[in-house]
């Protein structure tokens, strides 16, 4: 069972879209991303580099047809990490879901 565990560098908007992307594949190409999470490509490869220093994605650049290709897949750690920011987050709306009045709804 995954530790519910919060994790601020994963969790802004961007990175966290990022991450669940790799977590939905084994490898995902620089274009796919790109165009996926609407970035530009400097937006995108500062990104992965954030990532990839935490050592929650792994990179491989490789030439296909003359071309220069990016690759990014996430690494054992950045699924630990995911998943647990995942589990931290569905702890957090199941008790604000479960919680029998909230102050803000009290007369």
């Amino acid at each position: 069972m995954t530790k519910a565990r919060f994790d601020e560098l994963i969790h802004p908007s961007t990175r966290l879209t990022l991450v669940a992307t790799l977590a939905a594949a084994d490898w995902a190409e620089f274009a796919f991303l790109k165009e996926t999470l609407g970035l530009s490509e400097s937006a995108l490869s500062k990104q992965l580099a954030t990532l990839e220093e935490a050592g929650y994605l792994a990179t491989e650049r490789r030439l296909s047809g003359g071309r220069r290709k990016v690759r990014a897949r996430l690494t054992d750690a950045g699924r630990d990490a995911f998943d647990g920011h995942v589990a931290a987050l569905q702890a957090i709306v199941a008790g604000a879901t479960t919680s029998p009045e909230s102050p803000a709804t009290r007369p």
